[in-house]
């Protein structure tokens, strides 16, 4: 019986060496995935389908969505209209998973305790929270589950296997945020926006950011200094992501954002509506602070860290403006380069 299993079923034989598929370890700390989970918790199972749709409309007829936004659904929400666009309402949550490895519009989900209450915290609209059935109710958790009931988001039990499925393998911690895809605004809407409010239109064109952290960024500072919105092209441009939301601090919630096909095109079209164009660069002639065009209908163009504007966008600009630094400063990344000028702006308007 040489090489056979020792009683009780030992993860490793007689000569020492671990027996085939146990890793060294023995029956009992063996874990495996648990049971099959019930028709209402496997992705794509129409039973699912249906507990998923009973839980909005539960939550929809409560009232409970939050003022100006609209139900708890997989509805896109744009903050420059409050209305809705194509969303993702029909979808099973099995292709979740899926959706948040692809780029795109499609929902992102938040995984971790620490993460989905960063995010539920900041405002981000969401179509449902996941939470295991065997969760520590610690006080992240708590916290979590209330601020998701305030803003009218409903928690959806779900096994492990269908969390992991959700979050695509990430470390869940039994909580996950399936975040709603964001309807973006057009170009004309936000020269609308600054139409209403009676004063001169102050856009930011983003040129080349990819980083969905300085998109937000942009977005608290034009909030900040009276700015009517956010102008980003479709390709190789940051999007409005869960990170992008947290980076704002909520101000996305206030400050549309626009995407357009081709920036040089959008440009060429605000010029022809009035708007000068202010490119940021550091071999500008005009430092940001003595900007002439400040005080008119304007757009600041922001390039990205390093590569600055493209040579398309530049030739587009009216002027081109420079932040006065120390020499030996490198270049500062789109947040922080949009916020002092903006901030320039603002001064030149008399509104800071």
């Amino acid at each position: 019986m040489s090489g056979g299993a020792p009683a009780g079923g030992g993860g490793r034989a007689k000569s020492g060496k671990p027996r085939v598929g146990t890793g060294g370890k023995g029956r009992k700390r063996l874990e495996g995935k648990g049971p099959t989970p019930p028709a209402h918790l496997r992705p794509g199972h129409p039973a699912q389908r249906r507990a998923e749709a009973a839980a909005r409309a539960a939550t929809a007829r409560g009232g409970a969505s939050r003022a100006g936004r609209p139900g708890p659904g997989d509805e896109a929400w744009n903050p420059a209209g409050g209305g809705t666009g194509p969303g993702s309402g029909s979808r099973s949550a099995g292709k979740v998973a899926a959706d948040r490895r692809g780029a795109g519009d499609a929902a992102e989900v938040v995984a971790g305790r620490n993460a989905v209450l960063e995010a539920l915290r900041a405002g981000v609209p969401a179509a449902a929270l996941y939470a295991g059935s065997r969760r520590d109710a610690d006080d992240r958790v708590r916290e979590a589950v209330d601020l998701a009931a305030a803003a009218g988001i409903p928690m959806i039990e779900a096994g492990r296997a269908e969390l992991d499925r959700l979050t695509g393998g990430s470390v869940h911690q039994g909580l996950a945020l399936k975040v709603r895809p964001y309807a973006y605004a057009a170009a004309e809407d936000l020269t609308g926006r600054a139409r209403a409010t009676g004063v001169p239109a102050l856009i930011v064109a983003l040129d080349g950011v990819t980083d969905p952290r300085n998109l937000g960024a942009v977005a608290r500072s034009v909030a900040a200094f009276g700015g009517h919105g956010v102008l980003v092209p479709a390709r190789r441009s940051a999007r409005v992501t869960a990170g992008a939301w947290k980076a704002s601090a909520g101000a996305l919630a206030r400050v549309p954002v626009a995407q357009v096909p081709n920036l040089t095109r959008a440009l060429a079209a605000y010029q022809q509506e009035g708007l000068f164009v202010a490119g940021l660069d550091a071999g500008g002639d005009t430092a940001v602070t003595d900007l002439a065009v400040a005080d008119a209908p304007l757009v600041l163009v922001v390039g990205s860290e390093g590569r600055g504007l493209s040579r398309l966008v530049a030739e587009r600009c009216d002027v081109l403006a420079r932040i006065p630094m120390a020499a030996d400063t490198e270049s500062l990344n789109a947040g922080v380069a949009a916020g002092i000028a903006l901030h320039a702006v603002a001064v030149a308007r008399g509104l800071s």
